[in-house]
């Protein structure tokens, strides 16, 4: 056996210090699997008929590469579902909760964590407290559910993400940062009594999952204290956007995970989270904040809409399996496996010619569908074209980000082009392989190859908010003509 002295004088390599091999391994061993169904182009074409299109409303059994979204779809740990096993489920002061907090506060030290079942419920509660007519809820960009929970309550979302965060082409490594000069400029312009609340999305979602720089989660701070403004991180991927800041901004290369995450906490007032994303689990989310005032009302509301302050919506076991997939989430082989899975989806496609969102993000590949399908015009959804394209050929679900998901104005009639049209390739943690990757590169470069032939959609139905969700579509016949929208 060594001695003592021998162990001091080899003390662990920290993993920011190893050497890395150029082949990325998994940093786990795979236990339990899940069959997928193949399904043919004919059994593909009738499924999204039925659907009317919209992938949403696909059954989950007739995909095969499910990139919708990473939220929700994670693979638990084994040490997540040992966690689950010492679930405490009682109404009021369960231990899980307290295990729970304990996490939370490690890395976000608020002094009140309220538990939410998923983070749009966080949404819900902050922005039905603090919202209402005639105010503004400044973000870098606002995500969909954010935005809808803002207009909800009659508040306005305001984007103020720097240019390049518009550009795909763009190099800028942090290409979700908040643009300092607007933010100022809309703060002197509207008044701070009608601003409540400033938010900063780490990584960007809506911009490409794009991350955002310390320094700018600094300089936000302290324009927002200079007019007394809170500012809040909606934190879903706070992870990811902590190890963007280890390995692309000077001066924290050698500071661990956590200490990056608890330094981009220390200069916020709050946050929304979604668990289901950074947190490693398939429900769950949290509303934290420092003021007691808000803190009272949004227990208020919790009790009415979600359950008791110590489990808000959920059961024990799924605290207990937040607390440990914090812990699991801030370990750098694990961030450095995601990240690196991520770029190599993103790389394949750009050595394929098909243009994507760069430099690549977290947790998602964004292919810029408005460049990629020229001759489809903004107005005839380019993304949900090129989403559905996806789908019949190789039988891949994915999310369009763009046109349909934000051209839809506040008064539920009047539609604009966004400002991109993109298609996320969501890719959920710690459940595909590399064949699967390689698969959807495959597939994406014979449908670039026959692009040319793709037409543009319109939509037969939508609702009045959220969309995306449930819209009807169809294909253009005549693409000088766009059948009017029934709005309901």
């Amino acid at each position: 056996m060594p001695t003592s002295t021998h162990l001091a004088s080899n003390p662990p390599i920290a993993p920011s210090k190893r050497k890395r091999m150029k082949t990325i391994i998994e940093p786990f061993r795979i236990k339990a699997v899940e069959p997928i169904r193949m399904t043919s182009r004919e059994e593909r074409t009738r499924f999204l008929e039925d659907a009317h299109y919209n992938l949403f409303s696909l059954d989950s059994e007739h995909v095969l590469i499910d990139l919708l979204t990473d939220s929700g779809t994670s693979s638990m740990s084994a040490n997540q579902w040992a966690a689950i096993m010492r679930g405490d489920e009682s109404y009021a002061g369960s231990p899980s909760f307290h295990h729970f907090q304990d996490a939370v506060r490690h890395l976000m030290p608020f002094r009140h964590i309220i538990p939410t079942h998923q983070g749009r419920a966080a949404e819900k509660i902050l922005f039905t407290a603090i919202g209402g007519p005639g105010k503004y809820i400044l973000n870098n960009t606002h995500f969909d559910t954010t935005r809808a929970n803002v207009e909800f309550s009659g508040a306005e979302g305001v984007d103020l993400v720097i240019a390049e965060g518009k550009n795909p082409a763009s190099e800028h490594p942090f290409k979700g940062n908040m643009d300092l000069e607007k933010l100022e400029a809309f703060i002197k312009e509207k008044g701070a009594e009608h601003i409540p609340l400033c938010m900063l999305t780490v990584t960007n979602n809506s911009g490409g999952g794009q991350p955002v720089s310390m320094e700018n989660i600094r300089e936000t701070k302290y324009v927002c204290m200079k007019y007394g403004i809170p500012l809040f991180l909606d934190a879903c991927r706070f992870a990811e956007n902590a190890y963007f800041i280890k390995m692309r901004e000077p001066g924290y290369e050698n500071h661990s995970i956590e200490q990056i995450v608890q330094e981009m906490f220390s200069y916020a007032d709050g946050c929304t989270m979604s668990a289901k994303k950074d947190a490693l689990v398939n429900i769950g989310g949290w509303l934290a904040m420092n003021n007691d005032d808000w803190a009272l009302n949004c227990r208020n509301l919790l009790i009415l809409t979600e359950g008791f302050p110590t489990y808000g919506g959920l059961a024990g076991r799924d605290l207990e399996a937040m607390a440990e997939g914090l812990k699991e989430v801030v370990q750098e082989d694990y961030l450095h496996y995601r990240i690196k899975s991520t770029q190599y989806l993103g790389q394949g496609l750009i050595d394929a010619g098909i243009p994507i969102m760069r430099p690549v993000g977290g947790h998602a590949v964004y292919i810029d569908a408005r460049q990629m399908l020229p001759h489809i015009e903004p107005l005839h959804y380019p993304g949900q074209a090129l989403a559905c394209e996806m789908y019949l050929h190789a039988g891949i679900r994915t999310c369009e980000i763009g046109t349909v998901m934000f051209g839809l104005q506040a008064d539920g009639v009047t539609e604009k082009p966004a400002p991109m049209d993109l298609v996320r390739l969501a890719i959920p943690r710690r459940v595909y392989t590399q064949s699967h990757i390689d698969y959807v590169i495959e597939a994406l470069q014979e449908i670039n190859e026959n692009k040319s032939a793709m037409r543009g959609m319109k939509i037969n139905w939508q609702p009045k908010q959220l969309r995306h969700f449930s819209a009807r579509f169809s294909y253009l016949e005549d693409e000088s003509l766009r059948r009017k929208m029934v709005i309901n």
